[in-house]
Parts: C-alpha cells; structure tokens; sequence
C-alpha cells in the first residue's frame, strides 16, 4: 500500500508539478551488448550536471526489452540510476509495463529503490477499463504518470473518457503526452479539466515532434461550459536524452514567453521548426521510427558519452540515409547542440 510519504518524496513531487526538464534515459551498452555501468553513470551524471530536473528509466528510450526477465537488466539499471543520483533534489521516474501483477511488482521494485513515481506505459492486453484498473492498483505503490504512447512504436489510440477516469484517480499526479497528434493530445487535455485536475495535475509533453510549441502555448479548453487554461510544464522526452543543457534553457525560455515576453515568444516558435527537423533525423521519422533509440544513441556516441549505439536487439540499426541526415542537422543547427557542455565535463563524469 501507499504509505506517507517521506519530505524527500514531498520536495519531488512540488518539483514536478512545477515542471522541469526529464530526460528519457538510454541505455549504455558495451560492444557485447553488455551494460556498460561507467558510461551508464556518465549520462546520469550528465543530464544532472546539465540542469534536469529529474530523470526518466526503464523507459520506451531505455529499450523495453529490460524488461523481460531473461534479460535481467531492469533491477540494475534503475538501481545504477538511483545510486548516481543519491543526494541530489532530481525527480526519479520509473518505468513501468505490462500486465497488471507485472506493472505492481515493477512499481514495487523501484520504490524499494527509492524512486518517487511510475510511467506507466499502455499493455497492448488490457481495454481501457482494465488500464484505468491497473493504474489504481500500481497507485497503492507509487504516484502514477500516466503516457499516452504513439502508436508507431507500442502505443495505442485512446479515448477521450480513458484520460478523464485515469485523471480522475488521486494517485496519478501527472501524465506525459506523446501521441505525436494535436487530435489526440487535445483529448488528453479536455479529459484533465472535465476531470476538474487541470490545477494539480502535471502535464508533460512528450510530442517530440512539436515540444516547443507544446510549452509555450495558452491551451484554452472549454469544460463544461467554461473555458479552463492548462499549460505544459515540463517536458519527459526521448529528444531530451540528447542536448539536455540546451533542453533546460528551451524550458526556462518557454517560461517566460508564457509570461508574456513576446520577442522570447517569438523566437520559440522559430525554433520549434529547427527542433521539430532535427528530431525527425534522430527519431527516423521517415522510416516510421525505426531507427528512434540508435539515432538517440548515435549523437551521444558522437559527443563521447557512449561508446558506440549497440542496442540489445542487433536488427536495432540506423536506418539508411539517416547517419547523413545526423550530418545535416548537425551542421545546421548548431544552437540546439550541448557539444561544448559535454566536452568541457566529459571526463569528470566518465571518472
């Protein structure tokens, strides 16, 4: 059962209903496929250093297969995550799948980890009355994000009722939005107000293919016979896996463009294009995704941060033509790149 929770789970919680930058963690792998603990440290060690709030493991990013138990990587991954960060004020986020009993015992694992919250991913098994059972029951453990995963790579289509009973439940204190649709997006934003949660709730984007526009628009919604204003307060993405000290200046400016300062507002929405396009290279957005979590890894194989992009499925590849749009954005949008961030620390955090 849920028990009281601590000051510390207090003071992470306040932050993420603030909002903050959460990194979809990755996982680091050896040529053998074989975690690497240093370089999984090290990218731990970077987003922090980098300014993110919090950080999200065991995640679609983190390649579900840690998940299955022959795999045996879901315990150590998100141990190495907790231990990293120990002594830190970062949100830690675990990911959590599969049926029922599945999701409760991963949710229990990471509480006994010290981790503050679940990103519950859709079970492709459940219809939406057993999702929304699942989420209550992974709630006696943890404090539930509930995701609304695109389809291209294991979501699901979900009604608008689903997001309004799930909103409804005490236990879930946020939820991250990735349909990579404004229809479907705009569902989860009316299911929160008619739920009346558009004041507690965290909305997280997850649209990696629209995140600034996500943050920085007034999302007018009429509930009810009235109109309701909700807003993104963070963003819990894959494309923050990479660039995360450029990440937590895009939020920072995101803030203050809400707050009415037009030229900041202006530029944001400029670069929502640069960042929508470079996304579409390192998410292979022309392939339906495929080559999503090499390409992620690919940019921090780049940097130095991993040693190479082995993923724990060997057909996990960059699709063709993707290395060279990789090349492209990087020569075209320098001012969404970290590259002389990590340089300058690369070391200090692989020690």
């Amino acid at each position: 059962m849920l028990t009281a929770p601590s000051p510390r789970h207090t003071a992470a919680l306040s932050r993420f209903r603030r909002g903050c930058v959460i990194p979809a963690h990755p996982l680091a792998l050896d040529e053998r496929r074989r975690l690497d603990e240093r370089r999984q440290r090290a990218l731990t060690r970077y987003y922090l250093a980098a300014g993110a709030g919090g950080i999200a493991v065991g995640v679609h990013t983190t390649q579900f297969a840690i998940h299955e138990p022959k795999v045996g990587l879901l315990a150590p991954v998100l141990e190495l995550a907790a231990e990293t960060a120990a002594g830190t004020d970062a949100v830690l986020v675990a990911g959590a799948c599969g049926p029922t009993a599945q999701a409760v015992a991963e949710a229990e694992l990471a509480a006994s980890l010290g981790y503050h919250m679940v990103l519950l991913s859709p079970d492709p098994s459940l219809d939406e009355d057993g999702l929304v059972d699942r989420a209550r029951a992974v709630g006696e453990v943890l404090p539930v994000v509930g995701f609304y995963l695109q389809p291209a790579v294991g979501g699901r289509d979900l009604s608008r009722e689903f997001w309004t009973r799930l909103a409804g439940l005490d236990s879930v204190v946020g939820i991250k939005v990735a349909p990579f649709d404004r229809y479907r997006t705009l569902d989860v934003l009316h299911g929160v107000c008619a739920a009346g949660r558009d004041g507690d709730l965290a909305l997280y984007t997850g649209n990696d293919d629209h995140i600034l526009a996500d943050l920085v628009a007034p999302h007018r919604i009429i509930s009810g016979g009235r109109p309701v204003e909700v807003e993104f307060v963070g963003g819990l993405l894959g494309q923050w896996a990479v660039w995360a000290r450029t990440a937590v200046s895009l939020l920072d400016e995101a803030r203050r463009a809400r707050a009415g300062d037009d030229a900041t507002l202006r530029r944001l929405l400029t670069l929502d294009g640069h960042l929508t396009d470079a996304n579409a290279a390192i998410f292979d957005a022309a392939n339906g995704y495929h080559g999503c979590i090499p390409g992620i890894q690919e940019v921090l194989r780049r940097q130095g941060l991993l040693a190479g992009r082995w993923c724990l499925d060997p057909a996990e590849e960059l699709s063709p033509g993707q290395s060279a749009e990789l090349d492209r954005v990087h020569r075209a949008y320098p001012h969404l790149r970290d590259d002389d961030f990590v340089a300058a620390h690369l070391d200090e955090w692989l020690a």
